[in-house]
């Protein structure tokens, strides 16, 4: 009996993958094809729409601008999220409950009215940061935060802190140089994973984009919004090279993620 439930099981785990697979493996064959009509498969294939992709200035330019600005916000939310775990756990062990709730407030609003929100804030200040890579920036700090303290967290939760700072202090070590060289390195695994999980999620952000900069800092996304209406082989070379780049990143955040409890 319980042989056949496993087969079950993964027959029908592996129906379910094979149904998602499929339309990722047409946009893939389609990427690939010079000509694809009234056949089932493909006239002939070509790669010329990954080297016109490749090669475009205007996609190279839009990565950049998304790297950039992901690399930005990310080294912000470290700067601000990592010393403030630190200090809860180590210090005020009993406001953890409080700041998991309250970390969770960027996702209270949807991001439209968040937008909107921003616009009208910032619209007759002095500061003119909108449509400005600037806003999106700040705006994707407070996007990737839950996801930082989540998994950092957990692996303040894997360790003994005090134990650490305590066994630091008795060698002489000062509360700093104890985080920067002994609680720090405990916490690579999952601080690397919440950084490979906030880039793939701020890279594929199209919304706060859309609305707060749009053309005036052309993001990934914002380049593959204004390319629908190009070829469809294109487009997908573009959406494949793009979900192949998203997959990578999420593995590398799995597999750092698998020593995080």
């Amino acid at each position: 009996m319980h042989k056949v439930n496993s087969r079950f099981h993964n027959v029908v785990v592996v129906s379910i993958v094979g149904v998602m697979l499929i339309p990722i493996l047409a946009t893939f064959v389609y990427s690939l094809s010079s000509r694809w009509g009234a056949t089932v498969l493909p006239e002939s294939y070509t790669l010329d729409w990954y080297r016109q992709l490749l090669t475009d200035p205007r996609f190279l330019q839009a990565f950049g601008r998304s790297m950039l600005i992901c690399i930005l916000s990310l080294a912000l939310s470290v700067a601000v999220i990592l010393p403030s775990i630190f200090v809860v756990f180590y210090y005020f062990p009993r406001l953890d409950k409080l700041m998991s709730l309250m970390i969770l407030l960027p996702f209270a609003v949807p991001p439209v009215v968040s937008s909107v929100g921003l616009l009208q804030l910032y619209a007759d200040s002095d500061v003119s940061i909108v449509g400005t890579p600037w806003i999106l920036v700040g705006t994707y700090f407070t996007i990737a935060l839950p996801f930082m303290y989540r998994a950092i967290s957990n692996s303040f939760h894997a360790i003994n802190i005090h134990d650490l700072m305590d066994a630091a202090h008795l060698l002489g070590a000062s509360s700093l140089r104890a985080f920067l060289f002994i609680v720090l390195p405990n916490l690579k695994k999952g601080l690397m994973a919440s950084l490979f999980l906030s880039f793939s999620f701020l890279l594929g952000e199209f919304v706060f984009a859309n609305i707060l900069v749009g053309t005036r800092y052309e993001t990934v996304q914002i380049y593959l919004y204004n390319m629908r209406q190009t070829s469809g082989h294109f487009t997908s070379a573009l959406v494949m090279t793009y979900f192949l780049f998203i997959f990578i990143l999420t593995w590398l955040a799995s597999r750092f993620g698998r020593g995080v409890q």
